[in-house]
């Protein structure tokens, strides 16, 4: 029956129709085969450039993260051999804190627990910062109350030696 019409067709109409089958197949195939794999590729090569980005951001964070290691570590060595409780005992005095000290006692092996009163506040923050900064001395935990005074602070700090 198809091969019928097919031969009642002219030589023309059947150019035509060959022609147009080859155009139909071309376009679904474009549709349904290399369309969504283009888009997949696109998306593919987006989601790419995005981990690159995410990769530089982590490398540039490693990088931070190991210059400061070596700061910490160099400053381990500026102690002059002291012990984290020497340290903190002489570096706070060094920091105008001496008066506001009223204990500085061990907290396990490489933590310091130093309690101020009185103790000014400007000067507690500079002190932790050198403590941090020079010697590689972290505060893992501080609690401050007002004290009678401006700016004068109750005070209790937890230092910890740099890993």
């Amino acid at each position: 029956m198809m091969r019928a019409w097919w031969q009642a067709q002219s030589a023309r109409d059947r150019r035509t129709l060959v022609v147009g089958a080859i155009a139909v197949a071309l376009l679904l195939g474009w549709a349904l085969v290399w369309h969504p794999l283009a888009l997949r590729r696109d998306a593919l090569e987006q989601e790419v450039a995005s981990r690159r980005e995410d990769l530089i951001a982590v490398q540039r964070g490693t990088a931070q993260i190991a210059q400061q290691r070596a700061i910490g570590q160099r400053a381990r060595g500026d102690r002059a051999g002291k012990s984290l409780l020497a340290l903190a005992d002489a570096t706070a005095r060094e920091a105008g804190l001496g008066d506001a000290i009223r204990h500085v006692e061990p907290a396990g092996s490489r933590n310091v627990k130093v309690s101020l009163e009185g103790a000014n506040f400007d000067a507690l923050a500079q002190w932790m910062e050198t403590l941090a900064g020079g010697y590689g001395v972290e505060t893992t935990e501080l609690s401050a109350d007002r004290a009678d005074g401006a700016g004068l602070v109750n005070a209790r700090v937890t230092l910890q030696d740099a890993p």
